[in-house]
């Protein structure tokens, strides 16, 4: 829910370091202010312009749209000027963020008489600190019932007795995002039978959740859900019957979760086939799981991150039903079980992709060959810890993808004459990124640059270092995956520089492929955010 954040002015027991409000929930706090005590309302106003306070003039909303263009400091800094904008501020505040400290519960309701009509909340504790219990979360669902976002950040003292208050005083949330909290399945599914508007639901390391337990059903709000993503979690097993009977589920995210979730995927494609986005990170899946999800066929993008058991039987089945396909994002942890065939066959079915993220895999020239000619709409290509690209591929790619926009190159085989080539082919070509290719030199960057003045180089001559296919840590938020910024060298118009628990430690242990280093960050993250694109960068 990225917000900024600003100050309750209430009173001067307010302390900075617990509460900062927000206007786009970032956690940054300001200095908390004290309204200024003034016989006369305005009088600073009156003293500053001559006598008149021109702002009497304008409607409370109208100043409260004013307010919407300041930063959260300027707000706060305004909010003590007078009385009518103390209030009006407070009043068209729709976002906070607060740091969820234990003592921070005495403040509470001083703090929502000021800021009474938030519909956006943030709370976050952090790790050595006592978070807020229960009995702060009931008071604040009794103050904002209006709330549409909630998101809880290390509130471990919240139980199933906190979040069912939230369900039926809040029965108007959208969204709700929980990262290592510890409530269980109880909190969790009265939130599914009372909110029945839940949209998007996120979930991270919810250690309530046991072996065994109740299982999360699907409630009301599975005819609502769109998205859900599921992260970190020993037990997510127990979010099968939520996920399956989500009929209306667009969105779905499975990363680094334990067990077997063939099963579940199987079900869910032949009950829920309006998916539209999977991204697996992982996690248990072999070919059968994506035999399942071949039955959604309004599919657009699929992710396949270190899933070993996937392989081009199930790569075909997919692109053989899910011909609308747009992204396509595989990293084969240098697995070799998805190559040409799994390629061929989405070159074949798929012409509409546009993006593809190729890491840890070993096509050849005959996938290579098909992609680049069949895939005329393909605009966003990385290839990355590929042995198998060379000079030859590369020239393919030049001649072959006249709408590619952006391309990047990372830990291939690929020399001075490969990149050479794309002084004449892809037109449209805008952005380049080469990264630890150690046959490339930086004299053919200057070099391409000279011929295409327009066209954006991002060169690393940094040292070549071990390759391995991987997303992010943060990749797996909803967004890709993408190059840690390590560049060297940058021409072109424009350029610029660019305490786990034990059980998840024994979730490592247990499943060794798990354990895998992260090295390669790699390509689309912004470009994943929307589907223009415009705000991309490879």
């Amino acid at each position: 829910m990225g917000q900024s954040v600003s100050t309750a002015g209430t009173s001067p027991e307010l302390n900075r370091r617990d509460i900062s409000v927000s206007s786009r929930f970032i956690s940054r706090s300001f200095p908390v202010v004290v309204p200024v005590e003034s016989n006369k309302e305005g009088d600073i106003l009156e003293k500053a312009a001559g006598g008149i306070d021109y702002t009497s003039y304008l409607p409370d909303d109208c100043l409260a749209g004013i307010f919407h263009y300041l930063s959260s400091g300027d707000r706060a800094f305004c909010s003590v000027v007078c009385k009518r904008w103390l209030r009006v501020d407070g009043q068209s505040r729709h976002r906070l963020s607060l740091k969820a400290k234990a003592e921070i519960l005495d403040l509470l309701p001083a703090l929502f008489v000021r800021f009474d009509s938030v519909t956006k909340l943030a709370l976050r504790c952090d790790r050595k600190s006592i978070g807020i219990n229960d009995d702060a979360l009931i008071l604040i669902s009794c103050r904002c019932r209006n709330l549409t976002r909630l998101k809880l950040r290390g509130c471990r003292e919240i139980t199933d007795v906190g979040m069912t208050a939230i369900a039926k005083n809040c029965k108007s949330l959208k969204k709700l995002s929980c990262g290592s909290c510890t409530f269980g399945a109880k909190g969790m599914n009265a939130v599914l039978d009372n909110c029945t508007d839940l949209e998007e639901l996120s979930v991270k390391r919810l250690r309530g959740v046991h072996d065994g337990a109740e299982l999360i059903s699907a409630g009301t709000a599975a005819s609502s859900l769109k998205s859900i993503c599921l992260k970190e979690l020993v037990n997510g097993q127990s979010f099968g019957p939520l996920l399956i009977g989500a009929k209306k589920l667009k969105t779905l995210k499975l990363i680094r979760c334990l067990g077997d979730w063939d099963e579940i995927l199987e079900a869910m494609g032949n009950l829920s086939t309006g998916l539209t986005e999977l991204h697996l990170e992982k996690v248990q899946v072999s070919d059968v799981g994506l035999l399942g999800i071949s039955n959604c066929l309004k599919l657009e993008t699929l992710r396949i991150v270190k899933t070993p058991e996937c392989s081009n039987f199930g790569l075909v089945s997919v692109a053989e039903h899910c011909k609308q396909l747009r992204k396509l994002h595989i990293d084969g942890w240098r697995t070799n079980r998805i190559g040409d065939e799994g390629l061929i066959a989405v070159a074949k079915h798929c012409p509409n992709l546009q993006e593809l993220v190729l890491i840890g895999i070993f096509p050849t020239s005959l996938s290579l060959l098909a992609l680049a000619s069949n895939c005329q709409r393909l605009e966003r290509l990385a290839l990355c810890g590929i042995g198998t690209i060379g000079d030859t591929e590369i020239e393919f790619i030049a001649a072959k993808c006249v709408a590619l926009k952006k391309l990047c190159i990372k830990g291939c085989p690929v020399s001075d004459s490969g990149i050479e080539a794309l002084a004449l082919g892809c037109p449209n070509l805008v952005k380049i990124k080469v990264k630890k290719c150690r046959r490339v030199t930086s004299e053919v960057a200057d070099w391409l640059r000279e011929r295409r003045s327009s066209l954006v180089i991002n060169f690393d001559e940094g040292e070549i270092e071990p390759l391995d296919g991987s997303s992010s840590d943060a990749g797996a938020q909803e967004s890709g995956m993408e190059f840690q910024p390590t560049v060297t060298r940058v021409t072109g118009a424009g350029a610029s520089s660019s305490s786990n628990t034990n059980r998840f430690t024994m979730f490592t242990t247990k499943f060794g492929f798990f354990a895998g280093r992260n090295l390669v960050p790699c390509a689309f993250r912004k470009w994943s955010n929307s589907d223009n694109f415009s705000s991309s960068s490879l």
